[in-house]
């Protein structure tokens, strides 16, 4: 394994390369992490979980030894080798620039359903906004946790949140992505099985999230890419199709052709090279890559 960990009192210690909480939580993968000072605290899967980041080493608590291993391992993905992955790049200037700059972002597998809504929440929307909405929604249909004297929200599971009303989750910010939502968790709650996509390829994953109303190519990418763990999915927005069409196309092109090159650079990694692309392009305001090419041969 590429990390090394202690336990003490519900407490895990955490030394592993390449993660960074900052780069992490707030590369627009997952949206219910807050910082909270010096530490975040984030809802996940009904557990509420703090983590400090000293130097070289995570804390997170409370923690058991077991949870760790049954859930927050694969959650963080530990037992990838990024340090691995990141040297791999080395040949593409450009990607390998932008993955040592987001060292630290590790591809988190989160649940299939929160995935779902959240990222029907995104379409269109800032990760600011995101934020603001589903914390509201979890607010209004999720069950209460009390955890270190505060109150927190689950995300709402799909019978709770079938229960809703377009006009209310209009009020929690949603806008016209109210339908959407509604109607993904009535589909859900009335049988469908979302586990079953974990059985699927990726084009086929694609196909059936397509179907849900609200859903297009980009957000069938994010699903696929944050919770089914298909890590040649290629999400394109404005940073990723400005960097593409740079360095890579050198024209203005179709986000199709974009996922086309995408695959044929990247392969089964394309997934973490976007993050490393998107989280760059973003950080930089795209005038910062640019110069990218005055300090390396592309």
């Amino acid at each position: 394994m590429g990390f090394a960990v202690r336990f003490e009192k519900e407490k895990a210690y955490l030394k592993t390369a390449n993660f960074d909480l900052v780069q992490t939580f707030e590369c627009g993968q997952a949206f219910r992490w807050v910082c909270c000072g010096d530490k975040y605290t984030g809802v996940v899967s009904s557990k509420v979980l703090n983590m400090r980041q000293t130097g070289d080493e995570i804390c997170l608590w409370p923690c058991t030894e077991d949870e760790f291993y049954a859930f927050w391992m694969d959650y963080f993905d530990l037992e990838r080798d990024y340090a691995a992955l990141i040297e791999s790049f080395r040949p593409d200037p450009v990607l390998y620039k932008a993955a040592c700059f987001g060292s630290g972002i590790r591809i988190l597998k989160q649940d299939i359903w929160e995935t779902l809504i959240s990222f029907i929440v995104s379409s269109n929307n800032s990760i600011h906004r995101i934020k603001g909405i589903i914390k509201r929604i979890s607010e209004k249909y999720g069950s209460r946790i009390s955890f270190g004297g505060e109150e927190y929200y689950a995300f709402p599971k799909p019978d709770q949140l079938s229960k809703a009303t377009i006009e209310d989750l209009v009020k929690c910010g949603a806008g016209y992505r109210a339908e959407f939502i509604l109607k993904a968790a009535i589909k859900v709650n009335e049988g469908y099985t979302l586990r079953s996509l974990y059985n699927l390829s990726i084009e086929e994953a694609r196909k059936e999230l397509i179907e849900f109303s609200g859903i297009g190519q980009k957000v069938a990418e994010c699903i696929c890419l944050y919770s089914l763990g298909h890590m040649n999915a290629f999400p394109v927005d404005t940073w990723i199709k400005k960097s593409m069409e740079l360095y890579y196309i050198g024209s203005a092109c179709s986000k199709k052709a974009i996922m086309e090159q995408a695959k044929r650079l990247y392969g089964v990694n394309a997934g973490i090279a976007q993050q490393y692309l998107f989280y760059y392009a973003r950080e930089n305001k795209i005038n910062e890559i640019v110069k990218i090419n005055v300090d390396i041969e592309v």
